[in-house]
């Protein structure tokens, strides 16, 4: 099977009934409200695995004939296929290789050694893996499964569209998140078939926009590199099936930026009570960000996947925080006498604000001998109260810098 055909797609969703979960396509009234558009989110950080790429992996596993599955598997994966992969692998008995950039997400490599996969880390990007997982290909005549160049894998996630289909028939645009084409080839096939008006938006990060770039420059064209929190789309070479598909059915590409990315991930978390990765917030920092205008329109956003490593959540969140001035650092020089310290946070805990951290230092060598350094970190509600608060500060006498 080459030419992915809508059948296919039908024919996988066979394949993956009792597999996956039918995932929830919901209305989201916070981001209609903040964009004009219709927004409902399709939940693929809730499927098996956290990520869409379940689908895509087993209906490939399971269309693998009795001498490649005996031959065992191998996958190059930033982390979602991993799973997938190892997860497919082992429902049919088979022994699953995966290698993943070595700055994966712990969260997701601790998940793939969990459904049964060696895994084996090598390089600092998807490609970097892929090199290295078809070298050992070629040393054990595993048979390869490809994250998103494969007719079996892109039928399998365009499974989402025929989902999104049944429930919302009167969808207007599809936001997807592309990185090699898979998600984004698959959707547009089954959704271009059946509806053939919908529009298909492509949403890449700024900093590893392969498919749009190759778009642009009419052939497959090689990043020099693709460094972005959204990790499951940092690709440096979209695939050939994938380029070709997304050049006939894919009507537009928009590109966010990485503190965008970063913002859609907190107002998933906070607003929408939802945990997204960095490509799985894609689609929604275009819709903030006004990189998709079609105000009153019906707007499936792909939410493609929910696999964050914690740390990473927690610097998305302080960086989230300190944009919004709702999380500063601030800096004084108070005098080295008693009471002195104890006035400051009486000041400022009475304009309403939280003292995280505090850090008094008399022997900076900035600091005259008399004098203090005091180095705060503060919660507060927003940028105008912020402000508010150091304007107060400099009334009281205190020469207040942000850090």
């Amino acid at each position: 099977m080459q030419n992915i055909t809508l059948a296919d797609i039908y024919t996988a969703r066979e394949c993956l009934k009792g597999v996956i979960h039918h995932t929830d396509l919901v209305p989201n009234t916070t981001l209609s409200e903040m964009t004009g558009s219709d927004v409902y989110l399709k939940l693929e950080n809730l499927q098996k695995t956290g990520s869409f790429k379940i689908r895509g992996a087993f209906n490939k596993i399971c269309n693998l004939s009795s001498a490649e599955k005996q031959a065992g598997v191998i996958a190059s994966s930033a982390g979602n296929h991993a799973q997938g992969v190892a997860l497919a692998a082992s429902t049919y008995g088979i022994r699953s290789t995966i290698v993943m950039p070595t700055c994966a997400p712990l969260a997701k490599i601790t998940a793939t050694k969990s459904y049964g996969a060696n895994v084996v880390l090598h390089g600092n990007v998807y490609d970097d893996a892929y090199a290295k997982a078809m070298e050992i290909q070629k040393e054990t005549g595993a048979t390869f499964i490809h994250p998103f160049d494969d007719p079996y894998v892109i039928a399998g996630q365009g499974t989402i569209a025929l989902e999104i289909l049944d429930e919302l028939p009167a969808v207007d645009a599809i936001l997807i998140p592309i990185g090699g084409g898979g998600i984004v080839a698959g959707i547009a096939i089954a959704a271009k078939a059946i509806k053939p008006s919908v529009k298909i938006i492509g949403v890449e990060p700024a900093n590893a926009a392969s498919m749009r770039e190759s778009s642009q420059a009419g052939k497959i064209i090689t990043l020099s590199s693709a460094n972005t929190i959204a990790d499951g789309i940092a690709v440096k070479t979209p695939g050939t099936l994938t380029y070709d598909i997304v050049k006939e059915y894919v009507d537009e590409f928009v590109t966010v930026e990485e503190d965008e990315i970063a913002n859609a991930i907190l107002i998933l978390m906070e607003r929408c009570k939802l945990i997204a990765e960095g490509a799985g917030a894609a689609s929604v920092a275009a819709l903030l960000n006004s990189k998709v205008n079609l105000p009153g329109k019906k707007i499936a956003a792909v939410i493609s996947g929910g696999n964050i490593d914690v740390n990473m959540l927690s610097r998305i969140v302080d960086k989230g925080l300190a944009k919004a001035g709702r999380k500063t650092e601030l800096t004084t020089i108070i005098p080295d006498k008693p009471g002195q310290l104890q006035g400051l946070l009486k000041s400022i805990g009475d304009l309403s604000a939280n003292v995280v951290e505090v850090h008094h230092n008399r022997i900076r060598s900035e600091v005259e001998l008399g004098s203090a350094r005091v180095d705060l970190v503060l919660e507060t509600q927003d940028s105008e109260h912020l402000a508010s608060i150091i304007q107060e500060l400099i009334k009281k006498g205190y020469c207040v810098q942000r850090i």
